[in-house]
């Protein structure tokens, strides 16, 4: 009973925050939910815990479809151009490392993302200015 509970508060905070989130914090929440998932699957591979390991695996593998969903390929096409090929390699690296229990393909998974999830943490703060200039330009006209 407590761990429906518990599983309960959780999908409840999480589905809150999501529908709170602004894009910005939307890609974030990915950005780390992708690291968390990799972290699961290191685990689920150490212990030998194969259907763990597959959801593991599945989920990470969905959120980078999503953040390859969430490019705009009209803003800085060489960029987006370029983060959807690191996002379709991560991907195929993740595949490798599911089907060979390959910890190395795991760890220059998240090599790869720690740069990009950084870089977005730390644009946080231009964003909600941005935004906010743009609310009070809205408001002037």
């Amino acid at each position: 009973m407590m761990r429906n509970a518990s599983a309960l508060y959780r999908q409840t905070n999480v589905q809150g925050s999501i529908e709170g989130a602004d894009r910005h914090q939307l890609i974030t929440m990915l950005l780390d939910g992708l690291v968390d998932r990799i972290h699961q699957a290191r685990g689920h591979i150490l212990h030998s815990d194969v259907p763990a390991k597959g959801q593991a695996f599945a989920k990470a593998i969905g959120i980078l479809g999503e953040l390859r969903k969430s490019l705009d390929h009209t803003v800085e096409p060489t960029l987006t151009g370029r983060l959807e090929s690191l996002y379709e390699y991560i991907t195929r690296r993740l595949l490798h490392a599911q089907l060979n229990d390959d910890l190395t393909a795991l760890e220059e998974s998240e090599r790869l993302l720690a740069p990009i999830r950084s870089a977005w943490h730390a644009i946080r703060e231009p964003y909600l200015a941005e935004q906010a200039q743009a609310t009070a330009r809205a408001a002037a006209r």
